[in-house]
């Protein structure tokens, strides 16, 4: 049997997935010095304790198993330089891989971490915590390990939901506004580090709106709160004991915490999780654009001050676009009201919302506002 703690590990510069699970020291405030009422709240003697109190109920510890094939060793499938190489090449028998369990087959397992967001028993957790699992255990606040059953993964968010069914009502925690969040916030993380168990730790909100390039949507929290294997799916709280976030990646040369580390927002989540509850699966909007950054010389031939919105390279016919009237040159400044400065955030903002939605663009054309009413299509698995 093999051992795994589900987490997704490439050396820098690269990504460790797992879930944010960190510390920062807090400094003594001196007599001399009054703290900014907020702050002062957060560091309040006795810490994060009801906090802690108040949320911890409700996280559990995800263990899942996937039956995996150890393939036997055959002439075209051998370790370089193994002894038998030429004798198995002249008569073509087959053998067992070294440290392959007995027969063709395996198991390996995995763990993570969850949170509760309905009394019936709904757990948020990583796609990639459950991606492929044969069986998932989870493990309740109060000691209890039950079966859960995977109601859909979205893994262009990473997000998953998990059912159990636990005889009862189950603690919940409820998602925040991840919009509301500020650098320099503090923030609060609970989790499975390495399948330890119940760890609690706190860091701050290091900078928003991260692209790391592992999807078409990021928009992570960063923080400098430790993300460790095992911790995948956890919850990332502000200090009123709200979900801002989804613990899922960190940088690092190791597969270990190094103080960047990266969290789903709320407020990409939380419409994840709705349609997985309600279908099991995400639809997103499409638009039918293609789309280019504005540079500082396409701005200047187009005497703009300075670079801003997305430029339309090109339509695709018979689509929400063409149908809108939506033209190559176009530039989009705006979708319902909110800026858009790169495209990525037009990419994010159209996918937000669901087939059959109606938006609004402001659009740049020829030098002159205008606008356009969009109903949006389904998007395609692979739009052209």
């Amino acid at each position: 049997m093999t051992t795994s703690t589900r987490s997704r590990t490439l050396r820098l510069p690269a990504l460790a997935l797992g879930a944010l699970m960190g510390a920062t020291a807090l400094t003594a405030v001196t007599p001399a010095f009054t703290p900014a009422p907020a702050y002062a709240a957060a560091v309040q003697p006795g810490g994060y304790v009801d906090l802690v109190e108040k949320v911890a109920p409700a996280v559990v510890f995800i263990e899942v198993t996937k039956a995996v094939e150890q393939p036997a060793m055959t002439p075209g499938n051998m370790p370089e330089g193994f002894p038998l190489d030429e004798f198995m090449r002249r008569f073509g028998m087959p053998m067992p891989m070294p440290g392959a369990p007995q027969g063709q087959g395996g198991e390996m397992r995995g763990v993570g971490t969850g949170f509760i967001v309905s009394a019936d028993g709904q757990i948020v957790t990583n796609a990639h915590v459950v991606d492929g699992a044969d069986a998932v255990k989870v493990t309740l606040s109060d000691g209890r390990t039950v079966d859960g059953k995977v109601l859909g993964t979205d893994t262009a968010t990473d997000i998953a939901l998990v059912k159990v069914e636990a005889g009862g009502s189950l603690p919940t925690v409820a998602f925040g506004d991840s919009t509301q969040l500020k650098v320099g916030q503090d923030v609060v993380a609970i989790g499975n580090p390495f399948g330890l168990g119940n760890s609690v730790t706190s860091g701050i909100v290091s900078a928003l709106g991260r692209d790391i390039n592992s999807g078409p949507f990021d928009n992570y929290i960063q923080t400098d709160a430790a993300i460790n294997k095992g911790n995948s799916g956890g919850p990332l709280f502000n200090t009123d004991g709200e979900v801002v976030g989804i613990n899922t990646a960190i940088f690092s040369p190791t597969g270990g915490s190094v103080g960047i580390g990266f969290a789903v927002p709320s407020e990409t989540a939380e419409k994840v999780v709705a349609a997985l509850a309600k279908d099991g699966t995400v639809e997103r909007g499409f638009l039918g654009v293609q789309i280019q950054p504005v540079t500082d010389d396409i701005a200047a031939a187009l005497g703009f001050d300075k670079a801003k919105g997305v430029l339309v390279s090109d339509v695709t016919a018979d689509t929400p676009a063409a149908k809108a009237g939506i033209t190559r040159g176009d530039i989009v400044v705006s979708v319902d009201g909110t800026e858009v400065n790169s495209p990525r955030d037009l990419t994010r903002m159209i996918a937000t919302d669901a087939p059959g939605a109606t938006v609004k663009l402001g659009l740049l054309r020829a030098g002159k506002p205008v606008d356009a009413t969009v109903t949006l299509a389904s998007r395609p698995e692979q739009p052209a």
